[in-house]
């Protein structure tokens, strides 16, 4: 069974919403380097920064995960 490493739709709903991942860094507080790695899914951000960042980019949560299709 193949496990697939994209858990989370980071990078294209900041693209969707033109923002930039340095932009959420700093609305978040945190390096730009932990965005970068949620970004290319080598990392994940917690529930609760997932909850953050929905309501910083004005989307649903759902939004920013990947769908297990």
């Amino acid at each position: 069974m193949a496990i697939d490493n994209n858990l989370n739709r980071l990078k294209v709903v900041l693209c969707e919403k033109k923002r930039t991942s340095k932009w959420l860094a700093q609305q978040l507080g945190v390096n730009p380097t932990t965005v970068s790695k949620w970004c290319t899914n080598t990392t994940q951000p917690d529930l609760y920064t997932i909850a953050k960042i929905a309501d910083l980019l004005q989307v649903d949560k759902r939004e920013l995960l990947q769908s297990s299709n």
